[in-house]
């Protein structure tokens, strides 16, 4: 079996079980044609060659396509017993995760402005009312940049205000209660947006490509939304553009500051945080939850109010 063929039937059986397999996929891909376009066999001087090839990338990036690499060549041993399977110790080290960048609520309001300003396009004929909208979910709904883009008109129930998710992450689909305003938004959105078309499957976020209507894809979207943070002069201390999932982590962090302003019992709020974000337990909310300076005076504040009673200064001799 050629590598070619063992990377189809690799990334068919990953599909037969239930996994999408679309970025690995695209890796192996890349993968699979940098040994074809080296003339030669795959083995240890081409993959640390390929991996060279990658210094660019985070040290992070880098160690998850070496490892979707290294599973290929795990798989290919199995009808191929004497081909090359790399040793993960030489793999970069796991790097910690990236701290996430919390917006406040002031550039929140900086990044409506700015959508607010942009001109229409003829490839984008809605194109600020629709970077408005897209602010406003990724921010009041905690949505996925994925689950944004496979928006369909029909997912909005205009009785209930609430947003279908549909087969989200691990397959799952979700309903999403929205704030009055976010539903608001969404409403005179989609007055807009059924002047172009009216049909309930399709897509909320539209681009124009040869005289049709297209959903907008994932790396588009991000691509213009780093440029509206750009726009709207974010950025993180190192200098750098947040990315679109901080607008994730801005989310579930306000609502707990939200919370715990209102003098409401946080702890029992937090499953209904879970639920909307689309995790089956408040473990997985968790990693959402940076313990930021506001968070933790908030925190304080409530601890304060509740013990400062009981807890009496020591006196001295």
């Amino acid at each position: 079996m050629t590598l070619s063929e063992s990377i189809e039937a690799f990334v068919a059986l990953k599909r037969s079980l239930g996994r999408k397999f679309v970025a690995e996929a695209w890796v192996l891909a890349r993968f699979g044609k940098f040994v074809t376009d080296a003339g030669c066999e795959l083995d240890a001087g081409t993959f640390t060659t390929w991996s060279a090839s990658m210094s660019h990338l985070r040290a992070t990036t880098r160690r998850a396509r070496l490892r979707i690499a290294r599973s290929l060549c795990l798989y290919r041993r199995r009808t191929v017993p004497g081909c090359f399977v790399p040793d993960a110790d030489t793999f970069p080290s796991p790097q910690p995760y990236r701290r996430p960048y919390i917006f406040t609520r002031a550039e929140i309001a900086r990044l409506l402005a700015v959508a607010d300003g942009l001109r229409p396009h003829e490839l984008s004929p809605l194109r600020s009312s629709s970077y408005r909208l897209v602010v406003v979910l990724l921010y009041t709904a905690g949505l996925r940049r994925g689950e944004l883009c496979r928006l369909r008109l029909g997912d909005f129930d205009d009785e209930e205000a609430t947003l279908q998710i549909r087969s989200s992450k691990f397959r799952k689909s979700r309903l999403v209660a929205l704030s009055t305003d976010a539903a608001m938004e969404t409403r005179a959105f989609l007055e807009a947006r059924r002047q172009l078309s009216d049909s309930d499957d399709d897509p909320l976020f539209v681009r124009w490509s040869k005289g049709e209507i297209l959903e907008r894809s994932g790396p588009g979207m991000g691509r213009a939304l780093r440029l509206l943070f750009r726009r709207a002069g974010i950025r993180k201390s190192d200098g750098t553009t947040p990315r679109v999932h901080d607008l994730r982590h801005t989310h579930a962090v306000h609502a707990l500051l939200r919370w715990y302003h209102a003098g409401e019992d946080v702890q029992a709020r937090l499953p209904a945080l879970a639920a909307s974000m689309g995790h089956v337990s408040v473990a997985s909310t968790a990693h959402y939850l940076s313990f930021v300076e506001p968070l933790a005076q908030a925190a304080s504040d409530k601890f304060a109010r509740h013990c400062a009673s009981i807890i009496q200064p020591e006196v001295g001799p």
